[in-house]
């Protein structure tokens, strides 16, 4: 079994590099890192459902698809993240009981009464500290899970805080949960740093002998063509899942009230329809031009220019107060 150990920070290669280590690392492997600000979602959701989409562009925080099904989670600094790809048992591929149950042991040990809570989940006091998903690519299990420690949780709710009920589809919606850091049920927090290592530890006695292993060259190849032709494509983390859905917004806007139905398949507006109280013609022509036009805020970003509909310091970036209308 490999620990491996590496320093990026980098979400769009850390999400990466797990599944080249899935795909192209025959050893099992243990292996703990962080990254910078990101939201990550599950495979098979609906991004736009899932994110504050004004807040992260804003704040140029990442969204990147990961590998695994489940729910939106945020990286971050404070977020320790921990993977494991093993050799699963023919018949019990999926089983977070048996992958939660060392961190749990861990926690335990340290002093936080946390538990396995729901489908994926490990909670203290009834609070989430960690959110846990899993892949299966041939024999092999990639299980990855997050340990909320010190992060920010005002930027963390910020960042997935959605209003429900605009999207129609079929894609995993996640279980918005009260979460809590573990720093802050203990009594004499270790540093981030030195909970990192602890668990390190503690998972190479759970799982050993282990072996230290160094990234290679090869490794950081295969792991940097994924980033480049996936995990920072707008087909995979926008326009990958779910193949269609509907959307219904209505915001107040500069006096007129406006609501705006849109169809998307695959990425792509198939119908728009908005309507204007004032000038509706406007907008009638603007439901037109949507049509084929990808999902996207610079694409309508540039429709609502053509169409003479910003002003002033709307028009040199999508306006706040539209974004309810469109996403």
């Amino acid at each position: 079994m490999l620990l491996i150990h590496h320093g990026s920070r980098d979400p769009y290669y850390n999400i990466a590099l797990e599944e080249h280590l899935l795909k192209n690392q025959d050893e099992e492997v243990i292996m703990l890192w962080w990254s910078r600000p990101s939201v990550i979602i599950g495979k098979h959701q609906n991004v736009f459902a899932e994110i504050n989409l004004p807040f992260v562009r804003t704040n140029d925080i990442p969204v990147i698809r990961r590998l695994s099904g489940g729910g939106t989670v945020f990286h971050a600094p404070g977020n320790l993240n921990f993977t494991f790809i093993f050799r699963g048992e023919p018949g019990n591929m999926i089983n977070f009981r048996k992958y939660t149950a060392p961190v749990i042991a861990f926690l335990n040990d340290l002093g936080v009464e946390a538990q396995f809570a729901g489908k994926n989940d490990i909670r203290a006091g009834g609070l989430k500290i960690s959110g846990n998903a899993e892949h299966i690519y041939k024999d092999r299990v990639l299980h990855h899970g997050t340990l909320l420690y010190n992060a920010d949780l005002e930027v963390l709710q910020e960042a997935i805080r959605v209003s429900p009920g605009r999207y129609k589809d079929t894609s995993i919606q996640s279980v918005r949960s009260k979460v809590a850091n573990i720093s802050g049920l203990l009594e004499n927090p270790p540093a981030f740093d030195r909970f990192a290592g602890l668990l390190e530890q503690h998972l190479a006695r759970y799982y050993g002998p282990v072996t230290d292993y160094q990234l290679t060259l090869s490794d950081h190849q295969s792991a940097e063509r994924l980033v480049g032709e996936k995990y920072r494509s707008r087909e995979w983390n926008y326009a990958r899942s779910p193949s269609k859905y509907e959307f219904t917004g209505n915001v107040l806007w500069s006096g007129q009230s406006l609501t705006c139905a849109l169809e998307v398949r695959n990425g792509h507006i198939s119908f728009a329809h908005i309507d204007g109280s004032r000038v509706p013609a406007v907008w009638e022509d603007l439901s037109r031009d949507l049509s084929g036009r990808k999902h996207d805020p610079d694409e309508i970003f540039a429709l609502l220019k053509k169409h003479g509909l910003l002003q002033g310091d709307d028009s040199e970036t999508f306006p706040l107060s539209l974004y309810p209308l469109f996403f």
